[in-house]
């Protein structure tokens, strides 16, 4: 594991695709998202979220997965690299999925964004590889699901994005509420 949080790749796909090409950098911006990307702006962009209501709020601006997740998952398998799996940013040295709602994350020297909930996982990864949806879910000893496809977030600042950036964590005060997805 990475000493220090760092951003390992940056992809955007200004079409719905389910991997996004990886980029030298990205521009976030506050209250849109990943400036040329498919998920950009204020309402739900995720297709079958606007078919609900498509005046829903965009809480799905950012999709972050850590680098981890490639790692386990290349140990049963399935290879699978940066914005294969649609999301923007990947991170290493970040417990993504234990973070609680809220999480501030710092970016390169700018950009500003906040944690809301969970990836869901869909059928489509199965597409990148047959049984990649099920290896992205698991049961803890409880009973309850684990889904590990990532975390959505928010931009609450501009700025650009690079491989190589710091990532700075701010945890919300006061008490912190699990992850759900979103």
């Amino acid at each position: 594991m990475a000493s220090h949080p760092t951003v390992v790749a940056v992809s955007l796909s200004p079409t719905h695709t389910l991997t996004k090409p990886n980029h030298l950098s990205i521009r976030l911006e506050a209250g849109l998202g990943v400036q040329g990307d498919a998920h950009h702006g204020t309402t739900v962009k995720h297709r079958s979220r606007v078919a609900k209501n498509p005046n829903d709020p965009n809480l799905r601006q950012v999709h972050l997965i850590h680098a981890e997740l490639f790692d386990e998952l290349a140990v049963i398998g399935m290879p699978v690299g940066p914005g294969q799996m649609g999301e923007n940013i990947t991170t290493r040295g970040i417990d993504l999925l234990a973070l609680p709602r809220g999480t501030q994350l710092s970016l390169g020297k700018t950009a500003l964004i906040e944690i809301t909930g969970l990836r869901n996982p869909c059928s489509q990864l199965d597409r990148i590889h047959p049984g990649l949806m099920a290896a992205t879910l698991e049961r803890r000893h409880d009973g309850s699901l684990v889904r590990k496809a990532g975390v959505m977030a928010i931009v609450l600042a501009d700025g650009d994005v690079h491989p190589g950036d710091p990532v700075v964590i701010t945890l919300p005060e006061g008490s912190h509420v699990p992850l759900e997805p979103v």
